[in-house]
């Protein structure tokens, strides 16, 4: 009848205006942030769907060096397990904090968001070999919450609404939250690690010495269309940060 068809068009129209707002998001996304969710998603759907097998992806030091299997380098950083909760989970923190720096401290720098990605995975996997790691993906996000966390030290948070804190205490809540449901901590610090090591190198050395040692190769720049910047360019901590109140899946 009449009222039937009409809640069948709402429904068809609810469920066009969901898919135009996801497309919007995912577009809006600036390039490395969606560049790296969509090797992420493809990576782990692909290994969960059998396409390919997380065995050919993973980080093996023998397998790269002796067999020159190099693709492992990178493929390691885009598997995130299974596609359940924890997946989902890893999504959103990926997501939310690779952009977060992207469009805040690096805005109008995507070069040098990638070569702090770049950064980290060097750090990570020159780690790797030696605590029994075969998968990067999740340090890494560690490592860019670790590093916006500094940047924005007076951003106020809060979790789950039970109590608050500064952002750069961040790292430390998820940390407790995660070991508190039985997970490893290993993971986790070495990307507190890499994060730490690069915030030092990046924004605390530089107004030491009037040096800055990770300066973005002219190569990188030019892939990303972006001019050379002289001298240390992190500073978010040094600008007071973003400022504002925030959540972490929190509210």
């Amino acid at each position: 009848d009449l009222r039937t068809r009409r809640a069948e068009a709402g429904s068809r129209a609810g469920l066009g205006e969901m898919a135009v707002t996801l497309e919007q998001w995912y577009r809006q996304m600036p390039v490395v942030t969606r560049s790296y969710l969509t090797l992420s998603f493809l990576t782990t759907a692909g290994c969960a769907l059998e396409l390919i097998s997380p065995f050919s992806v993973y980080y093996n030091s023998h397998l790269i060096f002796r067999k020159y299997q190099l693709w492992r380098l990178f493929t390691n950083f885009f598997f995130f397990g299974s596609l359940g909760m924890d997946f989902v989970f890893h999504m959103f923190f990926l997501s939310r904090y690779c952009r977060l720096l992207e469009e805040g401290t690096f805005r109008g720098r995507s070069a040098d968001f990638f070569y702090m990605l770049l950064v980290g995975s060097a750090l990570l996997s020159l780690v790797a070999p030696f605590i029994n790691i075969q998968f990067l993906g999740a340090s890494l996000t560690f490592m860019m919450v670790y590093v916006w966390g500094r940047r924005n030290r007076y951003v106020q948070m809060s979790f789950l609404g039970l109590f608050s804190f500064t952002a750069p205490y961040l790292p430390w809540v998820l940390l407790i939250f995660s070991f508190m449901l039985g997970s490893s901590p290993v993971v986790d610090l070495l990307g507190m690690a890499a994060g730490h090591v690069y915030y030092f190198l990046e924004d605390v050395y530089p107004t030491m010495t009037n040096r800055r040692i990770l300066k973005t190769p002219t190569l990188v720049r030019y892939a990303f269309g972006q001019a050379a910047v002289d001298g240390p360019t992190g500073g978010g901590e040094r600008n007071g940060g973003e400022g504002g109140v925030r959540g972490v899946f929190f509210g």
